[in-house]
């Protein structure tokens, strides 16, 4: 199969998968929505559409920005069906992007080809069929296990299994381009050092963080030392 006879094949893949993804999407917002509201009228619990509609405002002031900056950022890296599986079944910071890009290192795969996008997808894949899984476990062993997980000692541990991930794994890519990674990651660091409470705000952070990382690239690309 050459190169034309792929990039068509490929081109087919990915309409079906578009038709697929959206359907799929469009399904499971609407089930979303409409649970709380069936759930309320079957109670008799239904909020006034005024304090619903105050209720949205102020999530969507910091949700909406956030989940726009995510698409934008996560999609070139996630490819078309690692996008639609990641934003349907969540963990995509945590589980989603650490599992794409660790298959793509080991695949040897480039960002933006067809096999980074197969690669991609099969490993988002496995990952939510692997998270369904280990929560299924989990519920069933819930009651045996919450003497141990609720133990202050393991406490600390939990707390800090995602920056334990995430720093092992920014590691790596921060050493690809330390000229681009240094200046954000001193600021982020100081910033969450002065301001305790931005910790909690990381996806928040993204912004700003994203922001001067294109911003650095630029500038050394335009002077030629990238």
């Amino acid at each position: 199969m050459n190169n034309q006879e792929k990039q068509t094949y490929f081109s087919k893949f990915n309409n079906q998968l578009h038709i697929l993804g959206r359907i799929t999407l469009v399904i499971a917002t609407l089930m979303m929505l409409a649970a709380p509201f069936v759930i309320g009228i079957l109670l008799d619990s239904t909020p006034s559409l005024s304090g619903f509609a105050k209720g949205i405002i102020k999530v969507g002031l910091i949700y909406i920005p956030v989940g726009i900056v995510e698409f934008l950022v996560y999609a070139p890296m996630l490819g078309a069906g690692g996008s639609y599986l990641s934003f349907l079944t969540g963990n995509v910071t945590n589980l989603k992007i650490p599992c794409a890009m660790n298959a793509r290192d080991i695949a040897k795969t480039e960002v933006g080809t067809p096999e980074n996008e197969i690669i991609s997808t099969l490993s988002v894949a496995t990952s939510s069929l692997v998270t369904m899984l280990v929560i299924f476990i989990g519920v069933l062993l819930l009651v045996p296990l919450s003497p141990i997980l609720s133990n202050p000692t393991l406490t600390p541990a939990f707390d800090n299994v995602v920056p334990a991930l995430f720093g092992a794994l920014g590691l790596k890519y921060f050493l690809k381009s330390p000229k681009i990674a240094i200046i954000p990651l001193i600021c982020m660091t100081l910033l969450c050092v002065l301001v305790p409470a931005a910790i909690s705000q990381t996806s928040l952070l993204l912004i700003p963080a994203g922001g001067l990382a294109l911003a650095i690239g630029f500038l050394l690309f335009k002077k030629g030392k990238l």
